[in-house]
């Protein structure tokens, strides 16, 4: 391991590998502000909505743990460096389209470049900073990968007041190329000093395991859960978990011993970050669509109402270390799960007409909740493995938060599009037959302009779809609520006090 001795240097690197962690995050973030507007441009259906987004996640989630492998083994800059351009080049093509299925290709493939970025940025701070101040640059890394999250939806917003949907890509080609020119001229090498076998079994395996379970969480919602395509899903991704664990319990040198996860610190850090970003991009997915769909703003007036999001989340982010340092991550955990989930419940009772101070009372406590659980959990993870093995340490802190995102846009997303077409069946019923399979697949239908051959009855039909729209909402961000409020009480019984933090 080598440390950079110079002050300033740390603080340059710190800003790159910063840039390139918030180039990564709002490639989620920042799409959910444009998908009203990709869904009326390209006529893509509720379950297609989720596969742009959720292509992105399941690629990245799946091959993180390789690809941290592949940094800690032939060098964590250059892996960087190829994930940048992997990424930018993918967005370029993204870019040029405007088809629903290649762009979900295109999505996978920046999933692919951005599983080389996140878990490097990580480990070049926990292998390049003296060990008193990487707690301070883990919260700042933190800080960003919330924020930046924020951040994205307001870039994006911006770009949507002036451009189409698709200019959000050209967002996503800049910040790469500025991160590539910082990586080029700052960021060190570093790697293993011993190298074992790469585990490449146990990173397609993983990979297979994450894109079976959430295949057949999304197609769930379309096609039932007795579906056959949904029980093949669920079925080979849960088989291959199996397989994945054991094979890691008998290979030499595993992506991931799942015997750490014996020490309660990495196992209940690991479960609080996945249930963060559950919570976190399971809530954009939702709310985004519901403040321009429902809501009748603009992109930019959506992603502003979410501005008090990353002006609580990132100072809690940085003062969560201290906290945690007198209290003990177990209390502070806790505590910060329970507030996302009283947020998440909170912004779950909103109605078709939108009232903002609840959403600010709930947006505050869900803020406040993600920056006080965050750094406290991902410095459990990295402190639990050695410096010879800190790109699998930020790669599985990587895994379980993009673990959480893809699971919380798949999750709540199937909620979402279940109690919609649930609830507006008896809206459209009685309708000529394109209106009718346009509302049921997506409310993106209300902005259509062939929804005027309806005469008198559009408007009630309109209403009654965005009724709807707010019912799969409010059952969605419950459901998310429930989910992370167990979570809470799982850290509170089970995290290390704070005698072990």
């Amino acid at each position: 391991m080598t440390v950079i001795a110079d002050p300033r240097r740390r603080r340059v690197v710190l800003a790159t590998v910063g840039l390139s962690l918030m180039t990564v995050v709002s490639a989620v973030s920042g799409l959910n502000v444009a998908l009203p507007e990709l869904a009326t441009a390209t006529g893509a259906t509720q379950t297609q909505l989720t596969w742009v987004v959720d292509s992105y996640t399941v690629v990245f989630a799946g091959l993180l743990l390789l690809a941290g492998a592949l940094g800690d083994r032939f060098g964590r800059r250059g892996v960087l460096v190829a994930g940048l351009v992997v990424f930018g080049l993918a967005a370029a093509g993204a870019l040029a389209t405007e088809d629903p299925s290649t762009l979900i290709g295109l999505r996978a493939l920046m999933g692919l470049g951005a599983a080389g970025i996140m878990p490097t940025t990580l480990s070049v701070i926990t292998t390049s900073f003296p060990e008193e101040e990487r707690p301070r640059a883990i919260g700042v890394w933190v800080g960003i990968a919330g924020g930046g999250a924020v951040l994205g939806l307001f870039g994006t917003g911006l770009l949507l007041e002036w451009f189409a949907w698709n200019s959000f890509f050209a967002l996503n080609v800049g910040l790469a190329a500025v991160a590539l020119v910082g990586v080029l001229a700052v960021v060190p090498e570093s790697r293993e000093a011993a190298r074992g076998r790469l585990d490449v079994v146990g990173g397609l395996l993983s990979l297979v395991a994450v894109s079976g379970v959430v295949l057949g969480i999304i197609e769930s919602a379309e096609r039932g859960w007795g579906d056959a395509l949904t029980v093949t899903a669920l079925a080979v991704g849960v088989l291959a978990l199996v397989a994945f664990v054991g094979w890691e319990l008998r290979t030499s040198d595993p992506l991931l011993d799942p015997r750490l996860f014996r020490e309660r610190g990495f196992a209940t850090g690991s479960l609080s970050i996945t249930l963060q970003f559950f919570a976190m991009f399971g809530f954009f997915f939702a709310m985004l669509q519901y403040l321009q769909f429902v809501a009748g703003y603009s992109p930019l007036e959506a992603a502003l109402r979410l501005l008090p999001l990353p002006l609580v989340l990132i100072p809690t982010a940085r003062r969560a270390p201290h906290v945690a340092a007198r209290l003990g991550f177990r209390r502070v955990g806790a505590v910060g799960l329970g507030l996302l989930a009283l947020g998440l419940f909170t912004m779950g009772r909103l109605g078709t007409d939108f009232s903002y101070a609840p959403f600010v009372a709930g947006l505050v406590l869900f803020a406040a909740g993600a920056g006080l659980a965050g750094t406290p959990a991902t410095t459990a993870i990295t402190e639990a493995l050695p410096a010879s093995k800190q790109g699998v340490a930020s790669a599985v802190n990587d895994t379980a938060r993009e673990l959480g995102s893809a699971l919380g846009i798949a999750v709540l997303g199937a909620a979402l599009t279940a109690a919609y077409r649930d609830a507006v069946a008896p809206v459209v019923q009685g309708l000529p037959a394109p209106a009718r399979e346009a509302l049921t697949a997506s409310v993106a239908a209300t902005r259509s302009p062939r929804l005027s051959a309806l005469g008198p009855r559009a408007a009630d039909v309109v209403a009654g779809a965005r009724d709807a729209f707010v019912t799969g909402v409010g059952q969605a961000l419950t459901i998310g609520a429930v989910v992370v409020a167990v979570g809470a009480l799982l850290v509170l019984l089970l995290a290390p006090g704070r005698e072990r933090t």
